[in-house]
């Protein structure tokens, strides 16, 4: 089924969130222009609290370049508001998301596009680990998806990343959305819609850091489970019952041992360490719980997710 026509302002548009990657900036726009060139497209840039001199890149670039716009935050806000900034910002039929640290290949933006007029709302990349991935990234990512998937109430392939491309109705259903912190990867996967996945060997990085620490990797697990799933709670309901089953065993074990030998049931040691034991497990069903109670207490507050301090983006 092709796509219809819709007197949209571009075809396609690309956000970019950027957090110190003032070197990555001019290369990623170079990298685009080759690879979207037969395409009417905008580039929309969203500056998360940068600390160097990202922002007056990305005013530079959008002094010469009537199709890039740019979003800065007041501050650090995190990766998921960014993208959320941008796909408010963005103003095409198609929007594609992806890293400002190339390793997000351009070339295979056709591809996507191609996937997309071929009949797809939702065309989102699968990242296929090289020789060059180490074993501790790999080790982390595969277990970040191992347990989003058994704990939420999500399927989420292996390696899914934020380069993605959106069609304009799943962007508007997303825009909608009043939910803080939303986990987008897992949002989108619950949506629905007609989704297909496609494979990509990262690039490497062409300057800086990654910005996705294990902290982080765990934070987004964390707001990725609470949001979706009470699967953890249900959890907390069997551990605690049985190991309210096995204390009661126990005491009926120490009662018949003191009738029936009139003695007390030894063992000081191994009950000491039982409850020690209990007592950790109790305060970690009582963080499970705080999680979900924290979320309830964050989205009451009714926050914005970000705040914006400059943009040449009209009606943000």
């Amino acid at each position: 089924m092709s796509k219809q026509p819709q007197p949209f302002p571009y075809e396609i548009s690309i956000v970019i969130p950027c957090f110190n990657e003032e070197d990555n900036i001019p290369v990623i726009y170079r990298e685009l222009k080759k690879w979207l060139k037969n395409e009417t497209y905008e580039v929309v840039f969203v500056d998360d609290g940068s600390t160097d001199g990202s922002l007056a890149v990305l005013q530079q670039l959008a002094a010469s370049h009537k199709n890039i716009k740019y979003i800065s935050f007041s501050r650090n806000f995190g990766h998921q508001a960014a993208l959320r900034a941008g796909l408010r910002g963005a103003s095409g039929r198609a929007v594609i998301s992806m890293d400002a640290d190339l390793q997000h290949p351009a070339k295979l933006l056709p591809q996507l596009l191609d996937e997309w007029r071929s009949g797809y709302d939702v065309v989102y990349t699968v990242r296929k680990d090289t020789s060059e991935t180490g074993a501790f990234k790999r080790f982390t990512s595969r277990q970040f998806y191992r347990w989003m998937n058994y704990l939420s109430d999500l399927h989420i392939d292996e390696g899914a990343a934020d380069f993605r491309l959106l069609d304009r109705k799943v962007v508007t259903v997303i825009n909608r959305q009043q939910e803080s912190e939303l986990f987008l990867r897992g949002y989108i996967s619950w949506l629905g819609f007609n989704q297909k996945a496609v494979l990509y060997e990262p690039a490497k990085r062409f300057s800086g850091q990654s910005k996705y620490t294990l902290r982080k990797m765990l934070n987004l697990a964390t707001h990725g489970v609470t949001q979706f799933s009470v699967k953890p709670l249900r959890l907390s309901i069997i551990v605690g019952l049985t190991f309210a089953i096995l204390g009661a065993l126990y005491g009926i074990y120490a009662v018949i041992s003191y009738f029936t030998s009139n003695t007390v049931a030894s063992g000081w040691t191994s009950l000491t360490v039982l409850i020690l034991i209990t007592s950790g497990i109790q305060l970690v069903l009582l963080g499970v719980v705080g999680e979900y109670v924290g979320r309830t207490f964050v989205q009451t507050k009714n926050r914005p997710d970000y705040l914006v301090s400059r943009t040449n983006v009209e009606d943000l």
